[in-house]
């Protein structure tokens, strides 16, 4: 008995929007539906939106903003620790450093949010 391989011709998912207009959710079921793409609840939205390009073929442009929203949250987290043990030890001039430099990379946040909604 012979085994033949019938060649499948599967249709990708029609995209209704822009990967970047889409909310995970909406990138998790078009990312289900695809085979090659692997391991779809532990992606975080930027890395659906590549996978999704890769697969359709969309060239990805470079980020505008330089960090990821990892790096970024990580170092928000990192000053504000900062800032409270500044604070505990009454070093108030390190304190308000700390603090100002968690707000700036909570900025960045926002800001790398705005651009990829």
């Amino acid at each position: 008995m012979e085994e033949t391989k019938v060649e499948e011709t599967r249709e990708l998912p029609k995209l209704e929007k822009k990967l970047e207009k889409m909310t995970i959710k909406e990138l998790r079921e078009i990312a289900l539906q695809i085979p090659e793409i692997t391991g779809v609840h532990g992606m975080n939205k930027e890395e659906l939106i590549s996978a999704l390009k890769k697969v359709y073929g969309i060239k990805e442009e470079p980020r505008k903003v330089g960090a990821s929203m990892r790096e970024l949250k990580a170092k928000v987290k990192k000053f504000k620790a900062l800032a409270e043990e500044a604070k505990k030890n009454k070093d108030w001039e390190k304190y308000e450093r700390y603090r100002k430099l968690a707000s700036k990379f909570k900025k960045r946040t926002r800001k790398l949010a705005r651009l990829s909604a």
